[in-house]
């Protein structure tokens, strides 16, 4: 009879670029360990813990997992379902019937409450189940943690896509281009945007969600900017709100974790512009394919990724349970970083917002931000051909 550990493994929320990769992580660590008998992964994340709809990678050949590597979105599929506290106990029934002796999910603030909360009701019941918790999140709003897994991804496609639509503004200067960028509170993703004013001659303006929008100040900006004649783009966080402190564009929607569902964020500036401006104007809206692009994917985000993944595996299998796995960093003199574990109570619900204090003058971004996150987004960007300077 087999001595080994079970373990199981759930996304939850939203994928990232480099989520899989977190799987692979886990999977090729718990394999590399010697001491795990079967390998589990929820199919659609929580929904498939309460179905006990499980997928056993246990026999998976090892090409397969290796694609994970470089498949977006997620493998084993997520969910979006907030788990109520009589959902619980059937969670727990689902560990107990397959014999789970560790818990993985990976995921953003909602998810780690999730964990949290399985976490104490397995030590409430007398189960010796170890949770640890996998960051993920392009929005990049876990706290105690440095960055998280996706975020290096998602910023690094927001940056370049934002070049090169900056570019296109600037080399036919005769719209005002509006990007909104997905983040929801957050304005990490939105905030790399502003890159493009370093890459090209475009002017670029930059909203983000943590500070209130003046719409009328922001049309006179717009105004100025676009009458410099060098093109403009205009980057709008999804989650923007006026002085009022409504959404700009509120759909009224709410999703299955109580978050309002923010969207036309673009649009709405753009119907402004033309309507009481009198130019012309386009919104663009990659969505979900800000988070899902391997083409850009970062290389530092998939190798941390992968990292986190196996350290959560190596971590419950060392004993300790009820801790998110947390990335730190240094910068000076050159990028590094290491893993460690943090308590999950610390973490659970708890939103990191962009430092106020690297907004400068409403809508442009600190050099702060870029020493923060040019290591996050990999390889070195490219140096466009600017011939009208």
């Amino acid at each position: 009879m087999s001595m080994g550990k079970n373990i199981l493994v759930a996304h939850g929320g939203g994928p990232t670029a480099v989520i899989n990769c977190s799987l692979q992580g886990v999977v090729e660590g718990a394999r590399a360990s010697g001491q795990v008998d079967r390998i589990y992964a929820a199919r659609f994340g929580a929904e498939g813990i309460l179905k006990g709809d499980l997928i056993d990678l246990t026999d998976v050949p090892a090409a397969a997992i290796a694609r994970l590597g470089h498949t977006p979105a997620s493998a084993i599929g997520s969910c979006r379902r907030k788990l109520t506290d009589g959902d619980y106990p059937t969670v727990l029934e689902t560990l107990k019937k397959f014999g789970i002796d560790c818990f993985f999910y990976n995921g953003g603030n909602d998810s780690m409450d999730t964990c949290n909360k399985v976490n104490e009701l397995a030590k409430k019941e007398g189960l010796e189940i170890r949770v640890i918790g996998i960051p993920k999140t392009m929005d990049n709003d876990l706290d105690l943690t440095d960055h998280c897994p996706g975020f290096g991804s998602a910023a690094r496609y927001a940056a370049l896509s934002s070049a090169e639509l900056a570019l296109d503004a600037s080399g036919l200067p005769i719209h005002v281009v509006v990007l909104e960028l997905m983040g929801r509170n957050a304005g990490w993703v939105t905030a790399a945007s502003a890159l493009a004013k370093r890459l090209t001659d475009c002017e670029v303006l930059t909203y983000l969600p943590e500070l209130p929008v003046d719409e009328d100040k922001m049309l006179a900006d717009i105004e100025k900017g676009y009458a410099r004649g060098r093109g403009l783009l205009v980057a709008v966080s999804e989650g923007i709100c006026g002085l009022d402190g409504k959404p700009l564009a509120d759909t009224g929607i709410v999703d299955g974790f109580g978050h309002t569902v923010p969207g036309g964020t673009a649009q709405h500036v753009t119907d402004q512009i033309i309507r009481k401006l009198g130019l012309k104007s386009r919104a663009e809206k990659p969505g979900l394919l800000g988070r899902a692009s391997i083409p850009y994917v970062s290389s530092t985000d998939r190798e941390e990724a992968y990292a986190v993944g196996k350290f959560a595996v190596e971590s419950a299998l060392n004993g300790e349970s009820g801790y998110m796995v947390a990335i730190d960093a240094v910068r000076e003199p050159s990028y590094s970083s290491s893993l460690s574990l943090v308590p999950l109570d610390k973490v659970a619900n708890v939103e990191k917002k962009f430092p106020v204090e690297w907004i400068v003058e409403g809508n442009q971004i600190a050099d702060a931000f870029f020493d923060y996150a040019m290591p996050l987004m990999g390889e070195a960007f490219p140096e466009y051909a600017l011939l009208r300077k």
